[in-house]
Order: C-alpha cells, then structure tokens, then sequence
C-alpha cells in the first residue's frame, strides 16, 4: 500500500461509499423522527434509531471529506475466494433459519464459513466451535435474558 494514486479530482469509490452511507443515515432519521411511539420517561424508543443515523452520517460526511483528499494509497486487490466463502455463509445462515434449521446451526454455517474466509482450513473444527459458540450464546439469550430465537431441532432439545 506504499503506492498512491495522483489522479485529480474525486476519489470515486469514496463517493459511492459515503453515499451508500448518508442515504441510510437520512432513511433512519426520517423513520426515526416519524415514529409516534413515544417514551413518557428516559430514552425513548426513537433513541437507538438516531445513535445509528449520527454513526453513519459522520462515516459518510468523512468518508465524503476523504474522496477529495489527493494522496490516497490504492486499495488492494479484493480475494474473491474470502468474499465468496463470506457470502455462502451469510446465504447457508439465512437458509438455515429460513427451512427451520435453528440458530445454533445456523451459527455454526455462518461461523465456519467466515473462518474459512480468513484463511483457516479446519472446517470441521470450526463448524464444532460454531456449535459450542451458537449453543452458548442460545442459552443465554433464552433462558438468561428469556428472548426467542429461531428455533431448530436442536433447541427443542433445550
């Protein structure tokens, strides 16, 4: 990343990605702001929704101010195997949950697959953390904090 482009003018994939950005900082204000829940106490409902449209508009507004900063350094080259292997996870998690396979398998797809993306080659090892990390953090969304996740075979165990 020693080498810089010294193009003039504007950074394009800066710009596209800062309006990726606003556009859905704007959305959920908006969304935010037309809420008609309202909290007679404390935070409200409407507060979460406004943390977010803060972060992503001051990531938009930066990543704006550097698409017109000279000197950048070229991104690298994307690794299409990772960023395939990423998206067949995510695609193997919502099938999962989807065709009623569960959360912990579920977990244990997405898991697997992005270890897999970074490089590492045991598989079948990682699937088994992802079920042991899914599993734990099942139990404790479930029965500590008594929320419902997507249920599967094996949470019927549970």
């Amino acid at each position: 990343m020693a080498s810089t482009s010294s193009a003039k003018g504007a950074d394009i994939p800066a710009l596209v990605v800062a309006a990726l950005l606003l556009i859905p900082a704007a959305l959920v204000a908006y969304d935010a702001k037309s809420q008609t829940i309202v909290s007679t106490y404390g935070v409200g409902p409407t507060a979460m929704p406004y943390v977010v449209s803060a972060v992503l508009g001051v990531l938009g507004l930066c990543h704006l101010v550097v698409a017109f900063r000279e000197g950048l350094p070229k991104p690298e080259a994307v690794d299409s195997t990772a960023v395939l292997w990423l998206t067949g996870g995510l695609i193997g998690l919502i099938a999962c949950i989807g065709l009623g396979g569960g959360f912990i398998i579920a977990t244990a797809i997405v898991f697997s697959a992005t270890a897999r993306s970074f490089g590492r080659q045991a598989l079948a090892v990682d699937f088994g953390i992802g079920l042991v990390l899914g599993l734990a953090i099942f139990l404790m969304f479930s029965k500590l904090l008594q929320l419902t996740l997507p249920s599967g075979p094996l949470e019927k165990l549970f």
